[in-house]
């Protein structure tokens, strides 16, 4: 069907239930440090803008946070039914990893969310922000081996190869390979930017139907600066882990700029646009600018860069996707970094919440960091093939060998799943983001068992909160 075989259905399904899974640890990571620079500046201040923005927000994170947790055991699942000689193959790797993660971060997590979302009038202010901390820490060390795990197998080190498996001989060179420290900054600075997006989208959805209230301009005001300061400082870590993905897989780097030969001793040219045609081995309608390949990739005038007519037909990748999900990433990168500049200008002509164009501008790049991420995902799995672990097996070798009719009716069944499960809990969340934060008046009663202040399921903080956290301020008072 459609000249697909069972090999590249096992592909299709791995990326659709990834590209679900890594939106929502994406926006967790985000509102984990959101919320406690939120809390931490009400702790300090007494202003009561941060605490009806951290209730609002810890609400749409609890919802997310569930999400992401359902959506990542599927991907844990997948290794051993879809991929099982990888799993075989490179196991004593990666599976260590995992469970370092799981070690670590998952359960400092699980450990103190509960405090966090539950634990407002229960608790003191000391130890819910400590736990709302640890919390935001337990995401970046998830992100930790996560990256070290998927890096690995971008720049394999520190292994021996032992009967046909992986045997790793030095952890900390399994660990900290090559590409790690470029990727582990790349995916959290794009996890903050993605978050400061989807918080200041939020906010102008708001302002522009007329609620301007001081939560809603605090919202906005806090996601710009972060876009500001953040967005061009994930350029510069790009260009870093573009000079290191040129040293270690030039092929992709190759791939990703549709560069197919060089010309004698030419400086290499920057194809903006085009179509690379992978059986022509040429890129049609290419617009150029002479030397600045050369400039951007090499830091040079006179370098080359690696062409994929230098690399065996079977070892390149398609260039046809990687070059255009490269240059989505890159164009809405760069409409971010625009997009912080124009809220300077508006702030220091003090027209930030009252500039209608500007306002629909941060309303329609709020999925500009979760699609920017999708788009280097793309970027970097697909420019890693054929190669499952670079250099050292091939993704054809490391399925499971499942029939195309097997792999036919597992795809549509996720799909028909993850939409229906993942697109109630989104519209959800995105009612949550409607109803905006709300100023506490009213002091709750206490409750018992089966109360509302008694929550019976973790999202049951969605629904719960606002009069927990206006009691606590008020016993602290009257303390």
């Amino acid at each position: 069907m459609f000249g697909l075989e069972a090999l590249d259905l096992a592909r299709i399904q791995f990326a659709f239930t990834i590209s679900f899974h890594i939106l929502f640890p994406a926006i967790t990571i985000g509102l984990a440090s959101y919320l406690a620079v939120l809390e931490g500046l009400w702790l300090k201040t007494r202003d009561d803008t941060y605490r009806d923005l951290y209730h609002f927000w810890s609400k749409i994170f609890a919802v997310n946070f569930g999400m992401g947790v359902v959506s990542g055991l599927v991907m844990a699942y997948q290794f051993g039914t879809n991929w099982s000689r990888f799993s075989d193959f490179a196991g004593a790797v990666t599976g260590p990893l995992l469970t370092y993660e799981v070690l670590t971060a998952f359960f400092l997590e699980a450990g103190f969310l509960g405090v966090m979302l539950f634990g407002w009038s229960r608790v003191g202010r000391g130890l819910h922000f400590f736990s709302t901390v640890m919390v935001a820490i337990g995401t970046l060390i998830s992100t930790f081996w996560i990256l070290s795990s998927n890096s690995w197998m971008q720049t394999p080190q520190g292994y021996e190869i032992v009967d046909g498996r992986v045997i790793p001989v030095d952890w900390l060179a399994v660990v900290f390979n090559p590409s790690f420290p470029y990727r582990l900054l790349h995916m959290s600075i794009a996890a903050f930017v993605a978050t400061a997006f989807f918080v200041g989208s939020s906010a102008a959805w708001h302002l522009l139907r007329g609620r301007d209230t001081p939560a809603i301009r605090r919202m906005l005001s806090m996601a710009m600066w972060m876009a500001l300061l953040v967005a061009p400082v994930q350029a510069v870590i790009g260009d870093f882990h573009g000079l290191n993905t040129l040293k270690h897989q030039p092929a992709k780097i190759a791939a990703i700029e549709g560069h197919w030969e060089n010309v004698g001793n030419e400086p290499t040219p920057l194809i903006l646009f085009g179509l690379p045609d992978m059986k022509a081995e040429k890129t049609r309608f290419a617009v150029e600018i002479p030397y600045l390949g050369s400039l951007i990739l090499t830091h040079s005038l006179d370098k080359q860069v690696p062409a994929l007519k230098e690399f065996p037909p079977e070892d390149r990748p398609n260039s046809t996707i990687v070059f255009w999900s490269f240059r989505v990433m890159v164009g809405l990168g760069l409409l971010m970094i625009f997009t912080g500049l124009c809220s300077l200008w508006l702030r220091r002509n003090d027209r930030l919440y009252q500039s209608r164009p500007f306002l629909h501008l941060v309303l329609w790049m709020g999925p500009s960091g979760l699609v920017a991420i999708l788009a280097g995902w793309f970027t970097t799995e697909i420019g890693r093939q054929p190669w499952v672990v670079y250099g050292l097996m091939r993704t054809a070798d490391a399925s499971s060998g499942h029939s195309f009719t097997q792999m036919s009716i597992t795809l549509v069944l996720f799909v028909v799943v993850y939409f229906a499960l993942f697109g109630a809990g989104l519209s959800y969340m995105m009612r949550l983001v409607r109803k905006g934060p709300v100023a506490h008046e009213a002091e709750p009663t206490d409750g018992g068992p089966g109360q509302k202040r008694t929550p019976a399921r973790p999202l049951s903080a969605a629904n719960e909160g606002d009069e927990e956290m206006d009691h606590n301020d008020r016993s602290n008072k009257g303390n």
